[in-house]
Formats: structure tokens, C-alpha cells, sequence
């Protein structure tokens, strides 16, 4: 295969002869920074896109996409409600709930507890719990029965297990001779569910919205309808169209507003990674500029002889942006092998470390997600690889340039 005189010369170049073997050894630590920058972006970039997706499906499996509460109290006829909103052609779901904050002890053992009111039937539309419970069920609540399903972390802050029965304390007072009395009401535990985040495992707790409705005086009603839409990126257009479809005596909100701020802040955290990351890519095309600046100056006699012999600037320029180009395109396709086969592992390498150094990198408590999902996206991929690239080519252009100025007789003056 014949090839163009610059890249023949610039392939030569590139290989090690006699006395430059120093010069040679930096390309090698060049190509070894460009393919450590671009492993590092593409596995740190994929883990965040993976703790992105994984983090919003277990907070929306958790919280609604679209929530319907009223400004005059709690719901009474919200079955026709539902159906009403159920006409939306991108609601999928929807189902009562009644919250309120309430204490929940079990012998010396006390904490607060975010408590919601479900309907078993109809919270299978809405939510992703049912999938996550790791005792029981969400049909054990009955209506009159007094049950409670708790999150895996409230059960163990309670030393609670399926059959125990615990104590709730709620807000409102009774009045009676003696005065103002807190209103208490035992239930039993037929559950236990690990929704994968500890703020909601910590904190959460389901009883039947029946019993939320007498326990905190609701008179029948409910808080609100939770509502579940076939693509949650269109909850704020949702949210317009049901307040002019339902009217304005209703409060429709959406989980963009409540939870936007934190989705925000881990895409503003991907951002200052990747800037921060490709500096490695930019530390390595310092190392080329070096490499081929010790190589135009090792080279001054080859470069006044190929100019004497007709070849061009812009040729001498073209053998020594081959080179440099040569040293980015490797490093880069190293890093892009090597960055893809950690990061479609990392499910395995993560634990296996943890289990090497008896540690737990995201520990529970600290994190709202114990492991290191990751989810590789093409655009990352190709965006990394043209930043790479390019930042190697731009670093040949001084070096490439100075070589173009070369003067034949200054050059051979010395030899």
C-alpha cells in the first residue's frame, strides 16, 4: 500500500531510532494520558447517567407524577375526579392518597413518620412500591383492619417485624375532662417494603386510606389523586391542560415542581465532571506539544534536507500533525475500549473492590442509592471521542507550524 510521502515520514517518525528513545518514551506517556482521560470521562460520565435514571425511577416510583388536591379540604367525591383526569390522553393511572406526619413508637423505640393513605387497588397504578416489598403486600391492608406497611429502614428503627404492632400518635388532640389528650391508635404491621432510597425507607409508612381518613378526621375523604402519565418529561404540560380541563378550585402540581431543584443539581454535578475530567485529555496534549517540539528540534537536518529536496512547508507541517495526530488517535481508541469494557462491568468490579477492601463505598444512611448503576449513552461516547481527537490535533499545529519555518541553511550549518 503506497501512501503520501508526509504520512510515510510522519509514521517513521513516530517509531524510536538510536538517540531518541526519550522522546519516544513520551509519546508513549501521551497516548497513556489521552486514554486515561477518555476511560476516566466515559466511566464516571456513565455512572452518573445510570445514578441519574436510577435515582429518578426510585423517587418517582415512590412520589406521583401529577398530584390533584383541593384549596377547600380534603376530597370527598374524588372516584369522579379520577375519572375525569383518567380522560387525559397521558394519564395512565390514578389513585387517592391522604398524607400527614405522625409519630409511630413500639416500646422505647420512637420516630417520626411521613404517613400515607393508600387504596391497595388502585396504588398498583401509580407507584412502583408494591414491586419492592420485601414482607407482605399492599392487599393486607383492609379497610377497618388497622394495618401499616413500613419502610425497611422505620422497621428497623422501630425493631419492628411482620405481625408486630406499633403505636401512632397523631397531630390532632381530643378534647376530654381531662383536657387536651393525643390522639393514639395501635396497627399492626402486615408489611415491610425497600424502595432502594433511604429517604423514603427511612421515613415512610401506608395504611389504608380508609383508616387515614378516620384517624385524621377527614370525614371520608382524601388528600388528593396521584396521577402516573406515560412519559413523566411531560408532567408540566399535563399539569396545564388538567387545571383548565378541572377547573381552578383545584390545586394540580407536578414533581418538577418539588423535586426539579435536585435532578438539576446532578446534571450541573455531570457538567463540572466532565470539565474537570477533561483536563487529564488536556494534560496529555501539553505532553504532545512537548514531544514533537524535542522532535522538530531533533530533527532539524531530516526537515532542511526534505525542504531542499522540494517539499513544501505545508508538507513538513502534514508530517509532523501526522505524527502528533497519530499519538491522539491511539491513546484515544485505548481509552474508548478501555472505557467501555469498565464501564459495562462496573456492576461487578464495584462489589468485587468493596468485598477486597471490607469497605462500603456509598454507605446507607449517606447515599440515596447503595450501588453504581451505569447506563452509557452514544452522545457521551461520541462526544468524548471528538474532544479527545480534536485536542490532539489542535496540539500539533505550534509544533507542526515552527518545523514549517525551518531554514534549510541555518539548519545544515550546524551538521
Amino acid at each position: 500500500m503506497k501512501f503520501p510521502l508526509e504520512v510515510f515520514v510522519g509514521l517513521r517518525y513516530t517509531r524510536a531510532k538510536r538517540r531518541n528513545h526519550f522522546i519516544s518514551f513520551i509519546s508513549l506517556i501521551s497516548m497513556f494520558g489521552i486514554a486515561l482521560g477518555v476511560m476516566a470521562l466515559i466511566v464516571v460520565l456513565s455512572v452518573m447517567n445510570g445514578f441519574e435514571n436510577e435515582l429518578r425511577g426510585r423517587i418517582l416510583g415512590m412520589v406521583s407524577h401529577v398530584t390533584v388536591s383541593s384549596f377547600r379540604g380534603p376530597l370527598q367525591e374524588w372516584q369522579a375526579l379520577r375519572e375525569q383526569t383518567l380522560a387525559h390522553p397521558n394519564v395512565t393511572g390514578g389513585a387517592p392518597y391522604t398524607e400527614a406526619e405522625a409519630m409511630i413508637s413500639n416500646l422505647s423505640s420512637v420516630s417520626g413518620a411521613l404517613v400515607r393513605g393508600i387504596d391497595p387497588q388502585h396504588e398498583i397504578e401509580v407507584s412502583e412500591i408494591h414491586r419492592h416489598m420485601e414482607f407482605g403486600a399492599l392487599d393486607d391492608l383492609v379497610g377497618g383492619e388497622y394495618g401499616i406497611v413500613l419502610g425497611s429502614g422505620l422497621a428497623n428503627s422501630l425493631d419492628v417485624v411482620p405481625g408486630d404492632r406499633v403505636t401512632m400518635v397523631t397531630p390532632q388532640a381530643t378534647a376530654s375532662p381531662m383536657g387536651f389528650l393525643p390522639r393514639l391508635r395501635r396497627f399492626k404491621v402486615v408489611g415491610i417494603f425497600e424502595i432502594g432510597v433511604y429517604e423514603y425507607d427511612r421515613s415512610s409508612a401506608l395504611i389504608h386510606y380508609q383508616d387515614a381518613s378516620k384517624l385524621f378526621r377527614m370525614d371520608g375523604g382524601v388528600s388528593g389523586i396521584r396521577l402516573k402519565l406515560d412519559d413523566l418529561d411531560l408532567a408540566p404540560l399535563v399539569r396545564q391542560d388538567l387545571k383548565q380541563s378541572i377547573g381552578l378550585q383545584y390545586w394540580v402540581s407536578d414533581w418538577t415542581l418539588r423535586h426539579s431543584n435536585y435532578f438539576k443539581a446532578v446534571r450541573t454535578e455531570k457538567t463540572v465532571m466532565f470539565i474537570i475530567l477533561s483536563l487529564i485529555v488536556a494534560v496529555a496534549a501539553f505532553n504532545i506539544v512537548s514531544t514533537l517540539v524535542m522532535v522538530v528540534t531533533d530533527k532539524q537536518a531530516d526537515i532542511a534536507i526534505l525542504r531542499t529536496l522540494g517539499m513544501s512547508p505545508l508538507s513538513i507541517m502534514w508530517v509532523f500533525m501526522v505524527q502528533g495526530t497519530l499519538i491522539g488517535l491511539i491513546g484515544t481508541l485505548i481509552g474508548l475500549v478501555s472505557g467501555v469494557a469498565l464501564a459495562s462491568h462496573i456492576d461487578v468490579i464495584v462489589p468485587a473492590l468493596e468485598q477486597f477492601f471490607q469497605t462500603q463505598f456509598l454507605p446507607r444512611g449517606v447515599y440515596p442509592i447503595t450501588d453504581l448503576p451505569a447506563e452509557m449513552k452514544q452522545s457521551d461516547i461520541v462526544r468524548i471521542t471528538l474532544l479527545s481527537f480534536g485536542v490532539s490535533v489542535i496540539a500539533t499545529l505550534y509544533p507542526a507550524l515552527r518545523a514549517s519555518k525551518t531554514r534549510p541553511a541555518e539548519a545544515l550549518s550546524y551538521e
